[in-house]
């Protein structure tokens, strides 16, 4: 009987060690938003002030988010001498959205620069390509559709080396019919290909031409750090 009763106790004093052993490991912390689709445009068409102007509105929206302490740069390439392509100012990843879900782990994964890398394609869509508010970029079927994202660039990220205007005036132009923006799509949705980055270029660069394809001059913002 004394042996059963010292068992009995050993097992119980056992139990509080099994329970702490089997509990969850403590759940990691959501990472800190790294990308993100701007909420507003500037509301002068394509005009952004230039890369200096495009960066500051991606700060700004950040700062406002909680997140001004990161670095952040504007997806977008601009043309002719000096020319930047897009994927070479936005660091090297990984990106998370504002739900600290991971949109893409590195550079040549975000624009599919190998065979396989393209098969598999990064997270980006109407689900993952958030606002800095969480906020979800109406696509198509919706109203108004405002999917049209200003890039300036080829697939691949890059700047266009041709003589055509493909980013109004390194975003310092509004011109009404004039010149124009290469596009991507938020939603991946529409336009013939399924491009985050290089859909179709825009009608022209005043603010009615953004929106007249479904368009707001929103843009694709990063941290660089």
């Amino acid at each position: 009987m004394q042996m059963m009763r010292m068992t009995v106790l050993s097992c119980i004093a056992a139990i509080p060690t099994v329970l702490v052993l089997a509990q969850p490991p403590a759940q990691q912390p959501p990472q800190p938003m790294s990308f993100f689709v701007t909420s507003a445009g500037k509301g002068d068409g394509a005009n952004l002030g230039g890369l200096a102007g495009a960066d500051a509105h991606c700060q700004a929206l950040a700062a406002a988010a909680g997140r001004g302490s990161a670095t952040w740069h504007a997806y977008l390439s601009t043309q002719g001498s000096g020319a930047v392509s897009a994927r070479e100012r936005i660091g090297s990843g990984p990106w998370y959205n504002a739900r600290g879900q991971r949109v893409s782990q590195n550079l040549a994964e975000l624009h599919g620069d190998t065979i396989e890398q393209a098969r598999l394609g990064n997270a980006l869509g109407k689900q993952f390509s958030l606002t800095e508010k969480q906020g979800i970029v109406n696509g198509v079927g919706d109203m108004p559709n405002q999917h049209d994202i200003l890039t300036g660039s080829q697939p691949d990220g890059r700047a266009y080396t041709d003589a055509a205007d493909h980013t109004c005036s390194n975003w310092t132009s509004n011109t009404a019919g004039s010149g124009s923006a290469q596009l991507g799509h938020s939603d991946r949705t529409g336009g013939g290909n399924m491009s985050w980055n290089s859909t179709h270029p825009s009608r022209g660069c005043s603010q009615e031409n953004l929106v007249a394809t479904g368009g707001a001059g929103l843009f694709y913002c990063f941290a660089i750090n």
